[in-house]
């Protein structure tokens, strides 16, 4: 069974800094896409983030030159490094991981508050 462990959330002001990392344990092979998902009360999930087995990240819109996503192979470990935060980036964060045929592991999820 994998499990995925979060952590990095937090409390934050407007402008602030936050990291997240998420790293998938257990019995798998290897790990495809990672990624973040993100999902403000009220609303739907949404995409935050992606990142390819070689490094190749993609970003929505909103977070994109503010968010960076990074991987590190060899400790199976995703990072969200999250700068010039908003209050709109209030969310629970959710990460992922594609570990092909053994299908893809969430996250238990990572508050975020972006506030004075």
């Amino acid at each position: 069974q994998v499990q995925v462990v979060e952590s990095g959330g937090g409390l934050v002001q407007p402008g602030g800094s936050l990291r997240l990392s998420c790293a998938p344990s257990g019995t798998f092979s290897n790990i495809l896409n990672m990624g973040w998902y993100r999902q403000a009360p009220g609303e739907e999930r949404t995409l935050v983030a992606t990142i390819t087995p070689g490094g190749r990240a993609t970003y929505a819109d909103s977070v994109r030159g503010r968010f960076t996503i990074s991987r590190d192979n060899a400790k199976n470990t995703e990072y969200l490094q999250m700068n010039s935060l908003k209050p709109e980036d209030t969310a629970v964060y959710y990460c992922f991981a594609d570990l092909g045929p053994s299908g893809v592991a969430w996250g238990q999820g990572t508050q975020v508050t972006v506030s004075s």
